[in-house]
């Protein structure tokens, strides 16, 4: 986990290692947090968005599977790209009765993600002795997603666009401020001597 001060708060933006990241997710206990972990953790999704997507923004283009954020951020429209494993376990859903076609898929409060957050970050804080999980938001979720993609070698304009960042100077910032573990892994591996 990376972990960097906030500019205006007493807390910390935190980038979870794609290990952690999984750890973090496999901690859901019922579909309905599975989705709304996974619309944060794997789609990039705000608390907001992920307690307003349904199953008919769900959907197959060119480009593979996407979920349509209606309003997003400023009210703005937005497509980002939809895991096959997170769009399997919505249509399962949808399927079995959990929710109807224009019903939001998480019919929770942001309130209730935020706990589920919460929840996790303490039990991995307690179970690992690091207290890093305990400055974990929703929030960086997002901000983990964002790293994911760049370190996967996701072009930064192509991020901004499926994360709604149309700001650059916000964006880097934010997000794509710091290097990530994988990225500084990498880098101690060019030198012999460390």
């Amino acid at each position: 986990m990376k972990l960097e001060d906030h500019d205006e708060s007493d807390g910390r933006r935190a980038w979870l290692t794609l290990e952690e990241a999984d750890e973090f997710f496999s901690r859901a206990e019922s579909t309905e947090e599975k989705m709304a972990l996974g619309l944060g953790l794997r789609s990039g999704l705000r608390v907001r968005e992920i307690v307003s997507v349904t199953p008919v923004d769900v959907v197959d283009t060119g480009a593979g599977r996407f979920v349509r954020v209606e309003h997003g951020k400023g009210d703005k429209y937005r497509e980002t790209p939809l895991s096959s494993a997170l769009a399997e376990t919505i249509s399962a859903f949808v399927d079995v009765g959990g929710v109807d076609r224009d019903e939001p898929i998480v019919d929770r409060s942001t309130r209730w993600v935020q706990r589920k957050v919460v929840r996790i970050r303490e039990e991995l804080a307690e179970e690992t002795g690091d207290g890093g999980w305990l400055f974990l938001t929703p929030h960086d979720l997002r901000r983990s997603w964002a790293q994911h993609l760049l370190d996967a070698g996701v072009e930064d304009g192509m991020v901004m666009e499926w994360g709604g960042w149309e700001n650059w100077e916000t964006f880097r910032d934010a997000y794509r401020g710091v290097y990530s573990i994988e990225k500084q892994r990498e880098e101690r591996g060019k030198v012999l001597f460390l």
